[in-house]
């Protein structure tokens, strides 16, 4: 009797990495590698087109980012389950990944009893998270008033990930591209393309309207 595999598509841009996910996928008998992107917008197109149980999501990627191409897959497809395998582990990449609808968050050092644990409960519909993240879960919402200040910070504009969100709030402060890139240590390019994304998901025309929109919702404020 035959078992049905685990379609999984593996999105890293390291491929020593990716070849140790396929070799763990291919030697377990529940699960398969169906496809491998090197990147966030590679992982968009090949979810729509090879359509997965689980995709594997680096965060950090070239170009398009983990989250971003979390929120874009699940545009297309809200039953495809992603789980993030990255070494990032902050709060704000774990969050931003949960409001982009990641079932799973797991850091790289994960044993692979514990990525195959995460692959199968994300394929039943589960979301699943390392033990160091479920501790920082804990902690964060344990925190008086943590939370809740997060939460309506991020409220203001649900669409824009954290980093959006960050470099909105520059925009609003009267800081230009360069200045941004350089207090992120970013690229101009970089923060040019974040920019543009920003007017388009707030419906923007310009750098002055983006500024409005996000004063009236209280950033860009605290610093003069």
């Amino acid at each position: 009797m035959s078992i049905e595999r685990i379609r999984v598509l593996v999105a890293d841009d390291h491929p020593f990495f990716r070849d140790g996910l396929r070799v763990l996928l291919e030697a377990t008998p529940d699960t398969e590698t169906i496809g491998e992107a090197r990147d966030g917008e590679e992982a968009v197109r090949m979810a729509a087109t090879l359509r997965p149980d689980v995709v594997l999501m680096d965060l950090r990627m070239p170009g398009t980012g983990g989250i971003e191409a979390t929120r874009k897959i699940l545009e297309e497809n809200q039953d495809m389950a992603i789980v993030v395998l990255t070494m990032v582990e902050d709060d704000d990449s774990v969050f931003a990944a949960m409001r982009a609808g990641a079932r799973g968050y797991l850091l790289k050092g994960a044993d692979k009893d514990e990525v195959l644990l995460a692959i199968r409960a994300a394929a039943r519909g589960e979301a699943i998270f390392g033990p160091g993240i479920a501790r920082r879960l804990t902690g964060y919402f344990a925190s008086p008033g943590q939370a809740p200040a997060r939460a309506t910070r991020s409220a203001a504009f649900p669409d824009l990930t954290d980093r959006e969100r960050e470099i909105l709030e520059l925009v609003a402060e009267g800081r230009s591209n360069q200045e941004i890139a350089e207090a992120l240590f970013l690229s101009l390019k970089t923060v040019r393309n974040y920019v543009s994304n920003i007017f388009t998901k707030l419906q923007v025309a310009d750098r002055a309207q983006a500024i409005v929109r996000a004063r009236e919702a209280g950033l860009g404020r605290e610093r003069t």
